[in-house]
């Protein structure tokens, strides 16, 4: 084990010239959602990091270590069980198993295990772009492309190379999301992983929506960006007819299992929910 907490210039949130803010990997979810400048530009991501866990676990879990949750379910935890994740190659018994809280999106043959962190999702809706250090000097990782689908090799879940380390999230400079929310259903109030969630910002003048982001949690392997759902919005005027079309489009390519179909129809509700109070703030 190696210990990075005391590792300098980590926990800071640094505001950049252009208006974007700079995450440090060591900085506490609470300190973060608690930050008045932060909470008021990114108000989606605020409420995502409030929206996870319990107050305790908020006050010791790091950026990072957030976007670094393993995706896993019960039979990943269970040794009695095989698990494609733990095991490469010994099958997914979730697929016609027991898969009540399993992903509808992003899914393969080889695991539908949900992808549970809250503000991941936030952060892809918002563009951020995971920086990391490592024995090849750095790199810059976009959010879209740092979760991985399972495919044939679900324990491959992320981008990072052998040896790197995160040291900093950046989310770019949006003025327009501060219209934004997070929206989480779950089976109890608190301390409990989504069944479904939405991150949403809009962009709305003159009567248009100009331009959106649209991202879900709770029924996908990885944080899930719908950019279908962001097309269908845009151009258009805010409103029911706008809102269905958008939800349509995001749950478009949803496979449900035996156990977990009623996630498409939660999605789309938890979606349209929150496109109308977003698309109702002034």
């Amino acid at each position: 084990l190696v210990d990075v907490t005391r590792l300098p210039g980590l926990d800071r949130i640094e505001w950049q010239p252009d208006g974007g803010v700079r995450i440090g990997a060591l900085v506490r979810n609470a300190a973060l959602a608690h930050d008045a400048a932060f909470a008021t530009a990114y108000p989606a991501a605020a409420e995502a990091l409030l929206s996870g866990a319990s107050g305790q676990l908020r006050n010791m879990a790091t950026m990072a270590g957030n976007l670094l949750q393993r995706t896993r379910c019960g039979y990943f935890h269970d040794l009695a069980s095989a698990c494609n994740k733990r095991q490469p190659g010994s099958g997914c018994p979730a697929l016609d198993g027991y898969n009540r809280i399993h992903a509808v999106l992003g899914g393969s043959d080889h695991c539908i295990a949900t992808h549970p962190s809250d503000m991941a999702v936030a952060m892809a809706a918002l563009d951020a772009t995971v920086r990391v250090h490592g024995p090849g000097g750095a790199r810059q990782i976009p959010i879209a492309g740092f979760h991985l689908l399972p495919g044939a090799h679900p324990e491959q879940e992320t981008a990072l190379r052998h040896g790197e380390l995160i040291v900093a999230v950046d989310i770019p400079a949006l003025p327009w999301a501060a219209r934004s929310m997070y929206l989480k259903v779950r089976d109890r109030a608190s301390y409990a992983f989504a069944l479904a969630s939405a991150a949403v910002a809009l962009d709305i003048d003159g009567g248009t929506i100009r331009n959106a982001r649209v991202a879900l949690g709770g029924v996908a392997t990885k944080p899930w960006r719908s950019r279908e759902a962001e097309h269908a919005l845009v151009g258009r005027a805010p409103g029911a007819a706008a809102y269905q079309a958008a939800a349509a489009a995001a749950l478009a390519g949803a496979v449900p299992r035996v156990h977990n179909a009623f996630k498409i129809e939660l999605a789309t509700r938890t979606l349209l929910r929150a496109l109308a109070r977003v698309g109702a703030l002034t």
